[in-house]
């Protein structure tokens, strides 16, 4: 037996949890992860990050353009950088619920660097086909990975075991924005913090 685990912060019997001061939406493009992380926000009084959105004002381009231009790989490292820049300013800034582009919990250096923070990152589970259509309805954004059904289901397929080492996995199946954001609530103890609501 390790004695030396019971004294760790956040362990033990009459200790109490770490507080959470974010919230990391994880998942494959469509799954609904900004919508969510939107009503999170309003509920929790946080403030919200679209990373994808960070990247785009960072380098003062669409993702489309920065994927046209640098390539994936150049994606990659800008992406890796924005959110190690927002991992930074959660130590003196508001808490956050931040919304993840498709690819980014995928890279191994990104979760990694969630890990290391401790921050709880939710997997937000909709099967391929409902994602196909949602990707493809009239509004949505260019998404330079969205190519023919066969390509995208493959590339979620060779996702999923990334997605699935998320600490929490709400399914969307059937649900609306709402009650995904009320489940995930929930479930991660957050529900009191509800304005309206606190006691």
């Amino acid at each position: 037996m390790n004695e030396h685990r019971g004294s760790r912060p956040g362990t033990g019997a009459g200790v109490r949890k770490p507080v959470v001061r974010a919230v990391f939406l994880v998942g494959f493009m469509g799954a609904g992860k900004s919508s969510v992380g939107r009503v999170l926000s309003q509920r929790l009084g946080w403030r919200f990050e679209d990373l994808d959105t960070r990247i785009e004002t960072r380098q003062q381009k669409t993702v489309a353009e920065i994927f046209r231009n640098a390539g994936e790989a150049g994606f990659r490292r800008a992406e890796h950088e924005a959110l190690r820049e927002l991992l930074l300013e959660l130590a003196s800034g508001t808490p956050v619920v931040a919304a993840l582009g498709g690819g980014a919990f995928v890279q191994e250096k990104n979760a990694a660097l969630l890990a290391s923070e401790e921050t709880p990152t939710v997997f937000l589970d909709t099967p391929v086909e409902e994602l196909w259509e949602r990707c493809a309805a009239p509004g949505e954004a260019e998404r330079p990975l969205r190519s023919d059904l066969p390509r995208f289901q493959e590339l979620f397929r060779a996702r999923l075991p990334h997605y699935r080492q998320a600490q929490l996995r709400v399914e969307t199946r059937g649900k609306s924005v709402e009650q995904v954001a009320e489940e995930v609530l929930g479930r991660l103890g957050l529900g009191e913090r509800v304005p309206g609501k606190e006691t």
